[in-house]
């Protein structure tokens, strides 16, 4: 099969999935544009189009325009998710005046304080981005890239007030000692409101060597704990691990200045996730047999809904027996798309 055969039906599906909004309904993301990434990273991009044709009944028109966002203006206009058609016209601006890396490396910083917005969909659709122009640079790939960066501006949200606990040595360590939050809400924004202390995990790394390998730490051991704690919420626990891993896969593309302070956010949004989503008590998770990593991407593929999908993909970057196992487990929680 050549490079065209495999990136072809992704880039149509970009094409077709931009003239679509980053939400539905005014609050569920959009997840189309990081699952058809997934397939094709994956070798499935045969089945890009099959997959999104079964989820195009959940694909809203892309929103109207409000007024420019500018370089004088842009701090008034974060965080105001009226104005993802501006962003989205901003950085398509930027991404056809600058190389992709120089856009992105500016506005890393000014945007990861608040990549807790939107369940953290924002920036696990940047890590999507970011892989697909890492391997193939063209213009369906940068627009999803401005797609992907004005998602995250419009929903920016940052999180202040959290109290820093003591920590443990490991990440997984550390995520077993969040303390769980229960509110009333089932929202994510009234849930991360009430996380008002989280253990601190890595919190004095600066190398940045030191800062990926803690950061391909979390995301091992956040998708390791889906095994065992997904039923606590099978869908948003996700997050845990696909957010932090969408930063990693950033790093490369990133000034390496860059990484402690991507690893420090990273482990607040896995950890945050984890108290509010968690349950009270594991449950033992052993699958049958030995599945390949082949056989748990066909499960997740015929399973279909996106957030298995996304772990899987998840799942296959850590790539050992218990990451798939909590992809089988993600596929036995969760509803099937069709």
């Amino acid at each position: 099969m050549t490079t065209n055969e495999i990136d072809g039906p992704l880039d149509e599906a970009f094409e077709r999935l931009h003239a679509c909004g980053p939400e539905r309904l005014g609050r569920l993301s959009n997840h189309a544009p990081m699952v058809v990434e997934s397939l094709a990273a994956r070798g499935r991009a045969d089945a890009v189009h099959r997959w999104l044709d079964l989820y195009r009944d959940r694909l809203e028109e892309f929103p109207g325009p409000v007024a420019p966002v500018t370089d004088a203006d842009w701090r008034e206009a974060l965080g105001d998710v009226r104005r993802a058609a501006d962003w989205v016209a901003f950085f398509t601006r930027a991404l056809a005046e600058r190389p992709w890396r120089d856009v992105l490396a500016a506005w890393w910083p000014r945007l990861l304080p608040g990549l807790y917005g939107a369940a953290t969909h924002p920036v696990i659709r940047v890590g999507h981005a970011v892989r697909a122009l890492r391997a193939e640079e063209n213009a369906p790939r940068l627009a999803e890239l401005a797609h992907a960066l004005g998602y995250w501006a419009a929903r920016h949200r940052p999180v202040s007030g959290v109290t820093a606990l003591p920590g443990a040595a490991t990440a997984a360590a550390s995520l077993d000692a969040v303390p769980v939050v229960r509110t009333p809400s089932p929202g994510f924004p009234d849930r991360l409101a009430a996380v008002r202390s989280l253990p601190a995990w890595a919190a004095d790394v600066t190398d940045p060597d030191t800062a990926r390998a803690r950061l391909t730490e979390l995301v091992r051991a956040a998708t390791h704990r889906y095994a065992t704690h997904g039923h606590g919420e099978e869908t948003m626990l996700v997050h845990a691990a696909t957010a932090p891993n969408a930063v990693l896969r950033a790093l490369d593309a990133l000034p390496r200045a860059l990484w402690a302070p991507s690893l420090h956010a990273a482990w607040t949004a896995s950890a945050a996730v984890t108290a509010m989503y968690a349950p009270a008590q594991p449950v033992d998770c052993a699958p049958s047999g030995r599945p390949t990593a082949e056989e748990v991407l066909e499960r997740a593929l015929a399973h279909g809904d996106e957030h298995v999908i996304k772990l899987t993909d998840t799942a296959l970057d850590v790539g050992d027996e218990r990451a798939l196992a909590a992809a089988l487990r993600a596929v036995e929680l969760s509803r099937p798309l069709a």
